[in-house]
């Protein structure tokens, strides 16, 4: 379903058994275990995979600069971007200079499970968007330049018979984990519909890039610089 819509499949590095059909090299995006992050695994992942993104681990304190780049350097020889996620506060002024321009910035979206700290606006190159509400995730594209966003929110209220409306999860009028699947698909494809990313942020749309991890999660990509 998801990629009848131009969604591109994705994983976590921790279960790469739902993408195993799929054509994942140069085109998957690879996701990361944040809370028992494992290098060695993920980097093992990456070169068996050689996904088109993968998501280095959060920088949550300054002294971690100088070793998160030196993964995300091994990572990005085997893959075409690397997300870098910076959340410590001291970087906010300084992230443009401290994180090479050759890595995207992550922004994790605040959640009841956490978030980054960092004003969104001291965001100023293309940025994925981790987690959070499909609105949300939209309304940050208003003062972020977003080219990609991670989303298991509709996935999880498919469950229980909500669907995503543009605007709001509601009950679904017929019910059915795939009809909720289906109409959150549409609406958040059209939400996103009148984005685009402007010469000046050296980026070119490339509507589709997108990621279902399993039944539990899916992202999509707005552009790629």
């Amino acid at each position: 379903m998801a990629a009848r819509s131009g969604w591109h499949p994705a994983a976590r590095y921790t279960n790469l058994r739902d993408v195993r059909r799929s054509k994942f090299s140069g085109r998957g995006f690879l996701d990361i275990d944040w809370k028992n992050y494992d290098f060695v695994r993920h980097l093992a992942a990456v070169r068996d995979t050689k996904p088109l993104i993968t998501v280095a681990r959060d920088i949550e304190r300054m002294s971690q600069i100088e070793s998160v780049l030196r993964e995300a350097e091994q990572l990005a020889q085997y893959a075409s971007r690397v997300v870098i996620v910076p959340k410590a506060i001291r970087l906010a002024s300084i992230m443009e200079s401290e994180i090479p321009t050759n890595y995207l910035l992550g922004y994790s979206v605040p959640t009841k499970y956490g978030g980054t700290r960092i004003a969104p606006e001291s965001f100023r190159r293309p940025v994925h968007l981790l987690g959070g509400r499909p609105d949300v995730q939209r309304r940050l594209a208003e003062v972020m330049q977003v080219v990609s966003f991670d989303c298991n929110r509709f996935t999880l209220d498919a469950a229980f018979g909500d669907y995503f409306d543009g605007s709001i999860f509601r009950p679904h009028p017929s019910g059915g984990y795939e009809n909720c699947l289906r109409e959150s698909l549409k609406n958040i494809c059209d939400i996103w519909s009148d984005y685009g990313i402007g010469d000046s942020q050296q980026c070119r749309g490339e509507e589709g890039l997108c990621k279902t991890e399993g039944t539990n999660s899916s992202l999509k990509s707005i552009g790629r610089c």
